[in-house]
């Protein structure tokens, strides 16, 4: 495949990792970031000390905070935009965005205002663009070093999958297609929240047996929910379910998961995300994903429970006590009608 001029839009540590993954496929890359002072000082020092610190960074990636700039003649655009600002940002280059070229999504989480799906968020502000959404079990860290990674690129458009697919793909990056982008882009974002829960889990000082089965029936949770909103059930199996659910509920270095771990300690949520500049998507996306649930009437306990450890400061070992108490229940259900977990 011959080079391409990308866009990447978010100079955090999953956008800085895939321009990476970019530049070594050979794609001449531009990153785009909010504020001038801090794109020059990665300029400057090759490295993006505050997202990925230890990574160098190639002078031949273009940073810069000029929206225009970021785009021109882009032939394909990575949003890598943290939700909470991810409608607001996408707004800002619509004007600057060639016509027609594919954008790629891959921001793990749902609109804050409309829950969302970030592709639907976008398909509203760029309804001339095919749109792909890139997600699975990917560490950025771990990207950005070259360790062997595989995603899923799923839109409803093939050739647009294919079109990504075959821009990112690379020896220690593998990269499957899917046309189930609803599947593929719920389970990054519903999986966040599930590893909050198994994060509460360590920090409380549980053991093995407690994290699977909040693994496992977040999974089913993810499911359920997925499925009523038009996934298909067995997306949630695959890489951008379960694969990215195993290894953000149960790496150190899941952000999602040390916050979680640090509320089950008894920390306070000020002060845990006064001690990163990471995001960590599950923090507002339980309620997302708890508002998108209930307008649909589906049952997603473990995510009520995240909810209101999160938002309402719930004892985490009440909130254990609350889901083990729940009526029993039959571990399947048919999914057409699986209301309740």
């Amino acid at each position: 495949m011959k080079p391409q001029r990308i866009a990447v839009i978010g100079d955090g540590g999953w956008g800085t990792a895939l321009a990476l993954v970019l530049h070594r496929n050979g794609h001449h890359v531009r990153i785009w970031g909010p504020f001038p002072e801090y794109i020059e000082q990665i300029r400057a020092r090759e490295e993006n000390e505050k997202f990925l610190p230890g990574i160098p960074c190639p002078a031949a990636l273009v940073w810069t905070a000029d929206h225009a700039t970021a785009v021109a003649e882009a032939e394909l655009v990575i949003l890598a935009i943290p939700s909470k600002f991810y409608r607001e940002v996408v707004q800002a280059f619509r004007p600057h965005l060639p016509p027609h070229i594919i954008v790629t999504s891959v921001t793990k989480g749902l609109d804050k205002d409309t829950h969302h799906r970030m592709t639907e968020t976008a398909a509203q502000l760029l309804p001339d663009h095919p749109l792909v959404a890139l997600s699975g079990p990917s560490h950025a860290e771990e990207v950005a070093r070259g360790v062997p990674t595989a995603v899923v690129a799923a839109s409803t458009v093939e050739a647009a999958a294919v079109a990504v697919q075959e821009a990112f793909n690379s020896d220690v990056f593998r990269v499957y297609t899917s046309d189930d982008i609803i599947g593929v882009e719920l389970g990054g974002a519903l999986k966040n929240v599930i590893a909050i829960a198994a994060g509460v889990s360590d920090g409380i000082g549980f053991g093995d047996n407690s994290k699977a089965a909040l693994i496992t029936r977040g999974l089913a949770e993810m499911t359920r929910l997925g499925v009523a909103l038009g996934a298909q059930p067995i997306t949630f199996s695959g890489l951008s379910g379960m694969g990215d659910l195993i290894v953000t509920c149960g790496s150190q270095l899941s952000r999602n998961r040390r916050v979680g771990e640090a509320l089950g300690r008894g920390d306070k949520l000020e002060q845990i995300l006064q001690r990163t500049e990471q995001v960590a998507e599950g923090v507002w996306n339980c309620a997302n994903a708890r508002a998108l649930a209930g307008d649909i009437g589906i049952d997603v306990p473990i995510t009520e429970e995240v909810y209101a450890i999160v938002h309402e400061g719930k004892n985490p070992r009440d909130a254990v006590s609350d889901l083990l108490t729940r009526e029993p229940k039959a571990e399947q259900h048919s999914l057409p009608d699986a209301g309740t977990a």
